[in-house]
Formats: structure tokens, sequence, C-alpha cells
């Protein structure tokens, strides 16, 4: 944990500013009662395109919750509105996710949780694990080849010991306010009563139709015709809430040991292609871990996230601390558009910064940093000698190598590039000043494609990640010299997630959470926002509608169809490949204000922002 001094704590009792969302009378106040409080179910159903809405952004004066559906963020605000905790609403947000965005994240995937106290900074690693009964060759086939990449996705071997709940368990006990069994209420009831299928979760049926081939799933998200449920269906999950209601009553036990366990077992090792060999031992024994925050002085701020097995903190705070060294850029943004003079020294320092996450950057139980100490890959001086090698002209797809941060005992090979996706954010400030970020996954749009539902004869349930493909799949280079990502039994594989919450440096008080889903671009999305809010003058929702631009190393990806063609042959003219493509971040950011908060949910998502 790091010590902080204390935050403003925002002005009480005021009103949500809804913008043209329509969302009045949606926000019920519930009782408190003896089980915490009585939940009050919404009249509700996510916007009405899954593709680009434009949001207004949300003033609020006590408090404010921030998530990718309307009915998690309602969730979180009757939590709140109860004198629950930004704890206390994470969960009840995360539980009604795993029900409305099941593509998404959900208890059968992996978390991490940046909380602020009051006080103190504290990271909880949720990440699932590799079973003991991996290793090495997990995705290699018979001539030590990997195998192919979406064959490994949609199968037993991709999926990690799950750690959301755990994790979850963890923070409640220290930081919770409301009893852990009523944060549940509005997951059981929205699973009971059921909800209408939003645009964004039909399009995701739509795009993953081996989806159809398990045998739970198949049955639960498509038709007798095998076609994908449409847009405003009520869907029912009554086996997922017979699973939340046991670890209501018994806590994360429930789905770790027992007939829950049993059953999630069975379908990973059970898998009819590529079974995995996850256990009744790695479920029970998997414990949630608080590791310690990286704190990293920025301009006039000092940002935290997540250290590893994240690469998320290291790499988008590289990216950022080497744009601090180059000279300052005049027009960043013009007309709601990153410029080129922005765009190139973001994308090559991204491109440095990558090359750096590939050799480096692993399970920090597992792998050594280098000189001894993460803050290596942070420190000025060697980000400084690393903004040197950008030039007027791109260095080109595949040119940029790692750097020499600092010594280790043992070398490692740079990871070689393979795709990432998937993952929701939370951002949630309380009347206490209390503030959490928090990135969940279960890592492609639903996971394995293996659906669990406790082994009863109840439809629906829950879906099983595919977080272990996080891992290189090659364990060493053409040498023979290890990658720090490889595969090893019982370690967390590296991640991009980056909940972020960001301090001032003089003061120490609250200045905002953020965070995104995206796989890779989380790293891109996450430090463009903090660019664009804290430095260029825009607010939160204008922050994340601008459009974005990301590259790995490779080519550049510009978002389609937001982007003038001047930049694409402006870009081309300075040595980059470019090419448009849909880039559908998540982003949620609230950010302090003189009056309380104001909120931003990205328009590419169905996110909102509510509080009073």
């Amino acid at each position: 944990m790091t010590s902080r001094t204390s935050p403003r704590l925002a002005r009480l009792a005021s009103s949500i500013v809804c913008g043209n969302l329509l969302l009045a009378g949606l926000l019920t106040t519930p009782a408190l009662a003896q089980e915490g409080f009585e939940y009050a179910r919404p009249d509700i159903s996510p916007e009405s395109s899954s593709g680009y809405q434009e949001k207004p952004g949300w003033s609020t004066s006590s408090f404010a919750v921030a998530a990718a559906n309307p009915l998690a963020t309602d969730a979180g605000y009757q939590v709140i509105k109860a004198g629950g905790s930004a704890i206390d609403a994470a969960i009840a947000v995360q539980m009604v996710l795993t029900l409305v965005e099941p593509q998404s994240s959900g208890i059968g995937g992996g978390s991490f949780l940046m909380l602020f106290d009051g006080e103190e900074v504290h990271a909880f690693d949720g990440r699932e694990k590799a079973p003991l009964g991996a290793d090495e060759s997990l995705f290699l086939n018979a001539d030590g080849d990997p195998i192919d990449f979406m064959t490994a996705v949609e199968s037993g071997r991709s999926v990690g010991v799950p750690g959301t709940l755990r994790m979850l368990e963890l923070a409640h006990d220290e930081y919770g306010e409301l009893p852990w069994k009523s944060l549940f209420a509005p997951a059981i009831t929205l699973a009971t009563e059921g909800f209408e299928i939003s645009p964004r979760l039909h399009q995701s049926l739509v795009s993953t139709p081996s989806l159809a081939e398990d045998e739970i799933a198949g049955a639960y998200f498509f038709d007798d015709q095998g076609e994908p449920l449409e847009v405003g269906t009520t869907l029912r999950n009554p086996a997922l809430a017979a699973i939340l209601t046991k670890v209501a009553e018994e806590g994360s036990s429930a789905l770790h040991t027992g007939e829950f366990a049993e059953d999630l077992v069975s379908r990973v090792r059970n898998h009819p292609e590529l079974p995995g060999t996850l256990s009744l031992e790695d479920m029970a024994g998997y414990a949630a871990l608080e590791r310690e925050p990286l704190c990293t002085p920025w301009r006039d701020w000092e940002v935290c996230g997540f250290p590893p097995p994240s690469s998320g903190h290291l790499t988008l705070m590289q990216i950022l601390g080497m744009m601090e060294a180059l000279p300052e850029i005049e027009t960043a943004i013009h007309e709601g558009v990153p410029t080129v003079d922005w765009l190139h020294p973001f994308l090559e320092a991204s491109r440095l910064a990558f090359a750096d996450r590939g050799r480096y950057i692993g399970d920090s139980d597992f792998v050594e940093p280098p000189g001894g100490d993460w803050n290596t890959l942070l420190a000025p001086d060697y980000l400084a000698k690393r903004a040197e090698l950008i030039k007027q002209q791109s260095m080109g797809s595949g040119e940029a190598r790692p750097g020499n941060p600092g010594s280790l005992e043992t070398a490692y090979a740079s990871q070689p590039q393979q795709p990432e996706h998937g993952t929701s954010h939370i951002s949630i400030v309380d009347p206490r000043g209390q503030a959490v970020a928090m990135t969940s996954s279960i890592e492609q749009a639903f996971g394995s494609r293996i659906m669990a539902n406790g082994g009863g004869e109840l439809d629906g349930g829950y879906l099983l990640n595919n977080e272990l493909t996080d891992f290189s799949f090659t364990p060493t280079d053409e040498q023979g010299t290890p990658i720090a990502n490889r595969v090893q039994p019982g370690k967390r594989p590296r991640s991009s997630m980056s909940p972020t919450l960001v301090f001032e440096r003089e003061s120490g008080e609250l200045v905002a959470s953020l965070g995104s889903p995206g796989g890779a671009a989380i790293i891109h999305y996450t430090a463009q926002t903090l660019d664009a809010m804290l430095t260029r003058g825009v607010d939160a929702q204008q922050a994340l509608d601008l459009p974005h631009a990301i590259t790995t190393g490779g080519t550049v990806y510009l978002e389609q169809g937001r982007f003038p063609e001047a930049t694409l042959s402006d870009l081309r003219g300075l040595g980059h490949e470019v090419e448009t493509r849909e880039l559908t971040s998540g982003l949620q950011a609230l950010k302090v204000t003189e009056d309380g908060f104001y909120g931003g949910a990205d328009p590419r998502r169905e996110g909102v922002v509510m509080g009073d």
C-alpha cells in the first residue's frame, strides 16, 4: 500500500445530471435493511445502439459510479445510497456485469482493483493463475510449434483459475460497509426476473457463432434455429441466480470448493478437443493478493496503477514519460481530433514502450525486474534516453528494440506478438472520499466459449475465461533464452489492464479514476485519456470521445472513420504503415471538480455515470 494525504471531500446532497439519456425516474433510493439494503429493480434497458453513441458527460456532487452497462451502474448507485462504500458498490456492479455483459467479464475471470481509502492507495490482485498441471508446453503441438491461437482460445487449456470473487472478498473484508450477502441482491434479482438483451450483447453473439457449439451457452444465448437472441429479448439466468445466492451466503469458497468447483473443473477437463489440467486443488488453493501499487510522478500529478503481472501502468507511463521528455507540442488536439504533431511521438513512444514490455514484464512472483525494481523502467533519465530515439521519421514497423534500464541476473528474450482482447472497467468515488478503479476480464469475447452452470439442470450460468492465452505460446527464443511471460505452474499471465488513480503531487488530493478494456490497446486508450484530460484542457467526456490511434510496434491502426484523410497521408509520409479499423475502447473516467465530480462514459459502449 502507498500512503497519501486525505482528499477533498465532495459536497453532499445534489442531483445527477443525466443529459439526454432520459434516466429520470430510474434512481430509486433503497431502504436500509438488516441485510444491508433492499434492491429496487430499475425500469431500464441499455442504450439503443452498440455503435458510437454520443454521451453528455455527467456532473455529480457527493459520489459517482461509472460502469459499462446502465443496469450495473444503477446497482452501484443504489448500494452507495444505502450507505455502502466504493468497494461495496464495485462488488454489486461486477455481479451485474457477469449477467448483463457476460462477453466481457464475470465471476469466471479475473480482475485488478485499485483502491484509495482516503489515506492510502491499495492494489488488489485477482488475476487468474495457471493450473499447477500446466507447463511451458501448454500451447505447443507435438512438434514443439505453437498451436493456432483461436484453437487455443476455444479450449480447456486456456482456462486459468478464476480470481475475481476471491479478490473482491479480500477487499470487502477490510473496506466493506454493507454485509457481503446484500451486495448480490441486484444481480440475483435481475438474473431471476430477467433483463433485456442489449444491442452490444446481441452484436457480440452475432460475431461469435462458435459460442453456440457449447451445449450450455448454445441453449442459453441462441434460439431453436441456432440464431442469436434478438435485441430486447428478456433473458433470465436461474443457474447464475442460484450460484450467486450460494456465494452470497457462503463467500467465495462456494465457487472455489464444492459442487460449483467440481462443475467448473469438469467443464475444463472434459473439453472434447483440448482439455485443460485445472483441478479442484487449483480452485481451492487460489489466493488473491494485495500488492504494492506503483505511483509515478508525471508533470503536476502522481499516477498510481497496478504493478506486474499487469504491464499496463509501466507501459503507459513509459509512453507519457518519453513524450514529457520531448519538446512541448503546441497543438495536440484540433477540432476534436489528435494532430499529427501529437500522434507521431505518441506512436513512436508506444513502439519503444512495447519493446520493453515484451522483454521485461511478467508475473513478479516469477520474473525479476530490471535492476531489482520495476521503477527502473520509469526512471526519468532512462526515459529521456529512450525519447532521443524518436526522430522526425518513424523508426518503422518492428524496428523498436528494448532498452537497458537495469541489470538482470537472468536475461529474457522478447516475446513474439499475439492477440489480446476482452474486459470491462468500473470507476467509483463514494461520499467518504474513497475511490475505486477496477478492470475485470475473461479475455476474449465470451472467454473460452465454455459456460458453467454449477452442475445442475437450470438454464444459464457464467462464462469461463481464456486468460492463459495471455501467456507467450513460445517459452523461449530460437537461442533458447526464456521469455519472461512464458507459461509456468501457478503463474499469473501478463495483462494490459490499467486501472488508474491520479492525485495532485503537492496536495495529495484525488484527481481522477479511470481505465478501459481493449486488450493491449488498453494502454494506449488510458494513456491518451490521461494526457488529454489532464494536460490538453478537455473534460472527461471530451477526452473519452477522442478518436484512437495505436501500435504495439508494427502497423499503426487509426480508428475507422474518425480521422481526416490528410492525417493518414501525413503519418504515412513520416514512415508509418497505417491502416484503419474499429477500436472499441470502453473507457470510464471520473474527475474531481470544485463542485464534486464530472464523469464520462465511452461513446463506443453502453456505459453511463450515475451519482448524487
